[in-house]
């Protein structure tokens, strides 16, 4: 499905809730500098870069001109040219972006609504348990390494990663900070992490980011060759369970794409809309 979608009444309340959270959860990590109709969050830090987005609240669309104000200063920076946002809530920005020469990336916007009744939190796999790993636990390096051997293949087939890659994966993430950062978060209640963990190795591993009483389900990611056997949605399940645990009562996140969407489906979100991320082509690409 393409552009923007029909909303419901009650989910404009939702999109609106998103709306908030977009804005608020980096700013735990980055400082903002408005560019009036856009929002560009700079990090603080170690870490990976963010995004611009919607200024929250300002009346007017941004145009081309505006876009690519944000994109000299993202230039002057040494930052990716990203920008986020979602179709539904602000229509008009895709054409200016894509005016400026960016390319636009489509994807499910996803919400588990709150009446919803959340999956079972802890499942057994015959030598894995699913479980959220906490700030001190052995597996928490591969649970944020594991995810970054799943986004490089793409897809929700059986790939060729396996766990021989797992080590070499973990030691990129002590290097880049990756553990020292999350294990900050997590004991700041910033960040949940659960994974599917064999001893103290995890296959699949996935985190939520709590602010207020809506969180965002990020990073679900199961190591290619330990595919199709139902660790994602399992993954998610823990999250969802910790989620509502905690007193959030709006959970959602993106699916990378319609496939990905309808594992999602299967544990009870539904979509309300499309997330929009847009770069130059050439760093779409890489």
């Amino acid at each position: 499905m393409s552009g923007v979608i029909y909303v419901e009444s009650r989910d404009r309340t939702l999109l609106d809730q998103l709306e908030q959270y977009y804005d608020a959860v980096p700013r735990s990590a980055a400082r903002v500098e408005e560019f009036g109709p856009l929002s560009l969050f700079v990090r603080e830090g170690q870490g990976g870069p963010f995004y611009a987005r919607p200024t929250r609240g300002w009346a007017d669309a941004a145009g081309t001109a505006d876009v690519a104000r944000v994109r000299a200063r993202q230039r002057e920076l040494a930052l990716p040219e990203s920008f986020e946002w979602v179709a539904e809530t602000t229509p008009a920005l895709r054409a200016a972006v894509e005016e400026s020469g960016l390319v636009v990336h489509e994807h499910p916007l996803m919400v588990l609504d709150p009446e919803d009744t959340p999956p079972a939190g802890t499942e057994v796999f015959d030598d894995l348990l699913v479980r959220i790993v906490g700030s001190d636990d052995p597996a928490l390096p591969s649970a944020l390494a594991v995810p970054h051997l799943a986004f490089a293949e793409p897809g929700t087939g059986v790939g060729s990663a396996d766990v021989a890659d797992i080590a070499e994966a973990v030691r990129a993430r002590v290097a880049d900070g990756s553990v020292e950062r999350v294990t900050a978060r997590i004991r700041a209640g910033l960040t949940v992490v659960a994974a599917a963990v064999r001893g103290e190795t995890a296959l699949c591993a996935g985190q939520h980011q709590p602010v207020g009483a809506t969180t965002e389900i990020v990073g679900v990611g199961t190591l290619p060759a330990a595919r199709r056997r139902g660790l994602g949605r399992a993954v998610t399940a823990a999250l969802v369970t910790d989620a509502w645990a905690r007193g959030v009562r709006t959970i959602f996140l993106s699916a990378t794409d319609d496939d990905v969407a309808r594992v999602y489906g299967r544990v009870g979100f539904r979509r309300i809309g499309t997330a929009l991320i847009a770069e130059p082509a050439e760093q779409a690409s890489a």
